[in-house]
């Protein structure tokens, strides 16, 4: 996770009115497994149990590692697989080595290990070797009779988004001409879009937001798009942000998967055992719902499962953990 950027007027607070949403079904809630941590790098095997006896189905995990795909054999937690950054150059210049990698780390152990998505470059801002990347490896996956059942995608952070995206249908792409290509190469595979979706750092970077907005709690802030639609919370604007974005460049039909959001339990404005223990026990239960845009249930990555005192960086960065790297928990939460 690096510093989310936002767009700036996304805080903005217009007119009180009333939003009420019918959906009440969650279709995923995943967490996010980082293991820049003490004690992280092993006993996976341990980590995979502490999923499973918290009902957490769905997993996001950093880069292929073997020791935790083996951990996920037979467990039937969805996973969401990054290949990593640093692999992205060669994945986009050499179709041969995105074969040997989807070979390597997706058909020697799918379906033992229940691989729903391949994210390919995790908050690369404008890289041209994204979209190759992506086509590479689902190249790889379509010659291996996976590309029904596996999507590729990338992982965005919402400065993808122009400053000018308040309210939320005001939303657009900050560079078209790198983001439009990407969309239509989801739409065309049936892909969603990875978001990553932070109203922490919005809260934090700015004296205008009211608290309890930002986690989802009752405020006297709301804000009227001209869509008539009203959103109550700052997570929804955010997300349907994005939502107007897709829709201007021709990917009404791509969905928005929330690949991180979350809120960090010290050492920053805000940051607080409570503040984030209510954002993220609301989160859970806020995505049965949906947006004001697209109603319904919604998939939502968590970060993080663990506090990873090894980042570096705002010292936010090391507090976002539901748990500690010895597995006892920061804050009591409910997945159910």
């Amino acid at each position: 996770m690096a510093k989310r950027g936002v767009a700036p007027v996304l805080t903005a607070a217009l007119v009180v009115a009333a939003f009420a949403a019918t959906a009440t079904s969650v279709r995923a809630i995943g967490v996010c497994y980082g293991v820049m941590g003490s004690g992280l790098r092993s006993n996976s095997d341990d980590v995979v149990q502490l999923y499973k006896s918290k009902g957490i189905g769905n997993m996001r995990f950093y880069f292929a590692d073997q020791e935790v795909l083996n951990a996920l054999r037979g467990s039937g937690i969805g996973l969401a697989l990054d290949v990593g950054n640093e692999h992205l150059a060669d994945l986009a210049a050499n179709p041969a080595s995105a074969a040997s990698w989807v070979k390597d780390n997706v058909q020697a152990y799918y379906p033992d290990v229940n691989i729903r998505y391949i994210v390919v470059g995790n908050e690369v801002d404008g890289a041209a070797s994204v979209l190759q990347a992506m086509q590479n490896v689902h190249d790889a996956l379509t010659s291996a009779n996976l590309a029904d059942r596996i999507k590729v995608s990338t992982a965005v952070k919402m400065d993808v988004l122009d400053d000018n995206s308040s309210p939320p249908s005001n939303g657009v792409f900050r560079n078209p001409s790198v983001m439009s290509p990407i969309v239509r190469f989801l739409a065309s595979t049936g892909a969603p879009l990875l978001a990553n979706v932070y109203p922490y750092f919005a809260y934090k970077d700015s004296q205008g937001i009211d608290l309890n907005y930002a986690l989802f709690e009752p405020s006297s802030t709301t804000v009227s798009d001209t869509n008539g639609l009203t959103y109550t919370n700052l997570f929804d604007a955010m997300v349907d942000a994005v939502h107007a974005a897709l829709d201007k460049v021709g990917g009404g039909s791509v969905d928005v998967v929330v690949s991180e959001s979350g809120w960090p339990s010290a050492d920053g404005r805000g940051a607080s055992v409570e503040n984030a223990r209510r954002y993220n026990q609301n989160l859970i239960s806020h995505a049965g719902k949906g947006t004001p845009r697209k109603p319904g249930p919604m998939e939502v990555y968590v970060f993080a499962m663990f506090n990873e005192d090894g980042k570096v960086g705002d010292p936010t960065e090391k507090k976002f953990g539901l748990f500690n790297p010895d597995r006892t928990p920061v804050y009591p939460i409910n997945f159910a």
